[in-house]
């Protein structure tokens, strides 16, 4: 038997191949979209694939089980309580699939949501009566359970899918025995929950004894704990659910219509007519000189998440980057199924050397330069653009807490006869956010370089902390 996971730390995404040797068969679990390293690897095990599974409609990603079934013939498989609009397997609960050396029984385990399922292997050469390992998907992490808040748009209440995920845990997982090894299909990073660990795989007994949600309590008492202090969800999480079940078209072919140059003229006129013209450089590039009203949400931080929380999925989008990394832009843009992308500026920024009438600026200065502006007769609005938990934790006293996902919704709130001081934690989020408000005319800006991070470097004060 063969498991092997898979990490895709910018969605903190985990997947995995299961093989069985004696029938040369491998079988892909939760598929990120790009899957060529499934394909490498099954070839280089000996393998075909001939199955793949989702634990359930992921939100955050758009799974590769259509690349998989085109390229591969692989059957799609499904907990029995999803539909789809592509031919699928219905797997209920008890359902098996069985090869030589390996064992896969399916564990119906809703709560997540409806249609979610758990899969335990069993590797029949060291012990055919209790499994090796069991993939959880999103129904248990490592620290944490999936939260049950994520369909409330598709119908479902957070209350009802919380009493469910009590019962899939209580009735169903937590009956494995302690050496059961858990992987889940996300780790820390994700939003599918608020706790979990950077671990990535554990054992079941281990998280009974450490797993918040796993402790005694009432099933009232577990839907009051899992559904108080989620995150924020991005907007596209309910838009890749749905597209998950539907027919669509695969990266591969989507790549091949959006990775075309264009000229400075074509993109200055999409931009007018509606575009989106996306900076996916670093930070510190970007604030030394930009095309005027485009955003940035660099390839080096949390991108797909980002571009998926602040872009505009109805509109098309057109890429700026270092030459070379275009690709690299547009295929995590098609991991949350942001397939939209009309193309790259040819030649990047050198398309702009002789239109510095095109090319703005973001003055970044360091947290003691924006301490002494602060301190002066007329200081700056300190912004911070970090979710309120960061900020509730510590911040700068003063300072006006506006997190980046409800930044668009909440511009009114932000003065512009006065000079704005930008940040967040590190200086990621903040350069987007200045790129929002550059967009929006609010252009009279500092952007604190290295956030919050640099300011406690620097030894300077932070408020009081809350009593």
């Amino acid at each position: 038997m063969i498991l092997k996971q898979y990490y895709l730390g910018c969605l903190a995404h985990a997947s995995y191949l299961l093989g069985d040797e004696a029938s040369a068969t491998a079988i892909i679990v939760d598929p990120q979209r790009d899957i060529q390293k499934y394909l490498d690897d099954a070839e280089s095990f000996g393998l075909q694939i001939r199955h793949v599974f989702l634990s359930h409609f992921h939100a955050d990603f758009l799974a590769g089980h259509l690349e998989l079934r085109d390229q591969c013939g692989a059957i799609i498989h499904l907990g029995a309580r999803g539909q789809a609009e592509y031919a699928f397997t219905p797997m209920k609960d008890g359902d098996t699939l069985d090869f030589p050396g390996l064992r896969l029984q399916v564990l119906e385990t809703p709560g997540h949501t409806i249609e979610s399922i758990s899969i335990l292997v069993f590797d029949l050469d060291k012990d055919a009566a209790q499994p090796h390992a069991v993939l959880t998907g999103d129904t248990l992490f490592i620290g944490d359970v999936g939260r049950p808040d994520l369909r409330a748009s598709l119908g479902w209440t957070a209350n009802d899918l919380g009493a469910h995920l009590y019962d899939s845990l209580h009735g169903k997982l937590l009956m494995l025995p302690d050496e059961t090894l858990v992987y889940p299909a996300h780790g820390a990073g994700s939003l599918c929950g608020k706790s979990l660990s950077s671990d990535t795989v554990s054992s079941l007994g281990t998280q009974r004894r450490m797993n918040y949600a796993l402790q005694p309590m009432s099933r009232e008492e577990f839907i009051r704990l899992v559904t108080a202090d989620q995150p924020d969800a991005p907007p596209y999480f309910t838009y890749d659910a749905i597209l998950n079940t539907r027919e669509h078209a695969t990266l591969d072919r989507n790549l091949e219509q959006v990775l075309h140059p264009i000229d400075l003229d074509e993109v200055l006129s999409m931009g007018d007519a509606g575009a989106q013209i996306l900076d996916v450089r670093d930070p510190a590039e970007y604030a030394k000189g930009h095309l005027a009203g485009s955003i940035n949400i660099g390839l080096g931080g949390q991108y797909a998440t980002w571009a998926g929380t602040v872009l505009d999925r109805t509109k098309p989008i057109v890429i700026i980057s270092e030459p070379g990394r275009e690709q690299e832009a547009a295929l995590r843009l098609g991991r949350i199924g942001f397939d939209h992308v009309k193309g790259y500026l040819e030649g990047g920024m050198s398309a702009l050397a002789d239109r510095s009438d095109l090319v703005w600026p973001t003055e970044r200065v360091s947290a003691p330069i924006v301490a002494e502006e602060l301190a002066g007769n007329n200081p700056p609005l300190l912004l911070d653009v970090r979710n309120p938990r960061e900020w509730a934790a510590k911040h700068i006293d003063g300072s006006l807490n506006v997190p980046l996902n409800h930044l668009q919704e909440r511009l009114a709130e932000i003065p512009r006869d006065r000079r704005i001081a930008v940040h967040c934690a590190g200086g990621y989020r903040s350069s987007i956010a200045a790129s929002i408000l550059h967009q929006n005319g609010i252009t009279h800006l500092i952007e604190m370089a290295g956030g919050l991070a640099a300011w406690e470097a620097a030894s300077l004060k932070l408020a009081p902390a809350a009593l």
